[in-house]
């Protein structure tokens, strides 16, 4: 399918804060350079997940799968540190569990938050990781109202580019798309590119944030392919890693058919990283339904895709430079 456009009145922009019943807070160490992202879903939304990296790190994710009791969670975490970070999510539990929202288990409420991590551990402070107090700051600042992308959140530390080492690659962070139909139907996304891959945009095959070897310049970008033509690579460098991206929509789907969202929207990551799904990347989507509207999901995945793909274009374009890594030097 041909890319959207938004300009073109096809469907107004939106975010995954216009579905009602989430709500999108962020908290970051800017001296640290890392940060964490929570999506509160207090009401419960159902979820499915899909996992195509090699070296993903996540928490709480045994609730997505089919076959487990759990029906719906109620906020989902991405966060920076790498598995250090994963310690973050007992803020948000406490934060929920303090509002009195979780699984009923008769003598308390659980709250369920799956849970993922980048690895930002070289950009800024190894010794620095988001913890309970960061995600618990994160919950507090939440809003139904959050479009802001760029180096904020989880985004703070997020980097793209690093098949020639940490020293070349440019500086990512979080993006959010989405759109609303006339039918009032809601298809978002929210990710954290942390790419081993360059971000393309496929309109121009232009680089848009990725590799800078070997002249270090971020407007004179070859691409990965490029880069090796006539040249095998004997082993790449890696373990650096990692897209972490969430699709949302109002429709009302089961877990079975929230997963196939999730699996569908990550095409986006193939459309737009080159390479994607690598051994050293630890690529999620998450997928949440929260709402009684109907549509088909084969139209709903394409579409999931589709914002997915576009977030990942806005986290190159609002990103701005930090520390030694440039930012993307394209406009849209």
């Amino acid at each position: 399918m041909a890319a959207l456009d938004l300009s073109a009145g096809q469907a107004m922009k939106a975010s995954l804060t216009d579905i009602p019943g989430i709500r999108v807070g962020h908290s970051q160490d800017q001296e640290a350079i890392t940060g964490c992202t929570v999506i509160l879903t207090e009401a419960g939304a159902v979820a499915g997940m899909d996992i195509r990296g090699s070296a993903s790190g996540s928490r709480e994710t045994d609730p997505l799968h089919l076959m487990h009791i759990v029906s719906s969670i109620h906020g989902l975490l991405l966060t920076g540190g790498s598995a250090f970070g994963l310690g973050a999510a007992s803020g948000v539990m406490s934060y929920l569990e303090e509002k009195g929202v979780g699984f009923q288990i008769g003598v308390a409420q659980v709250p369920i938050v799956p849970s993922a991590v980048i690895f930002d551990l070289k950009i800024g402070s190894h010794k620095v990781r988001p913890g309970p107090e960061m995600a618990y700051q994160a919950c507090l600042n939440a809003t139904d109202n959050s479009f802001t992308s760029g180096c904020i959140g989880v985004g703070l530390g997020a980097t793209a580019g690093k098949y020639m080492g940490m020293e070349w690659a440019m500086k990512s962070g979080l993006g959010q798309a989405g759109i609303i139909t006339d039918s009032g139907i809601v298809v978002a996304a929210l990710v954290v590119a942390n790419s081993y891959g360059d971000i393309i945009d496929p309109k121009t095959e232009q680089v848009l944030c990725g590799c800078r070897y070997p002249d270090g310049n971020p407007e004179n970008l070859s691409g990965f392919f490029n880069l090796y033509s006539g040249e095998i690579p004997i082993q790449a460098r890696g373990f650096t890693n990692t897209t972490l991206g969430i699709v949302a929509t109002n429709v009302s789907l089961d877990k079975l058919l929230t997963t196939k969202m999730a699996q569908m929207a990550q095409d986006a990551l193939g459309r737009v990283i080159r390479p994607a799904h690598t051994i050293f990347d630890g690529d999620i989507v998450f997928a949440l339904s929260c709402g009684d509207r109907a549509a088909d999901i084969n139209w709903l995945g394409a579409m999931a895709a589709e914002v997915l793909a576009q977030a990942i274009l806005d986290a190159a374009y609002e990103s701005r430079s930090l520390g030694s890594f440039p930012a993307c030097v394209r406009s849209r």
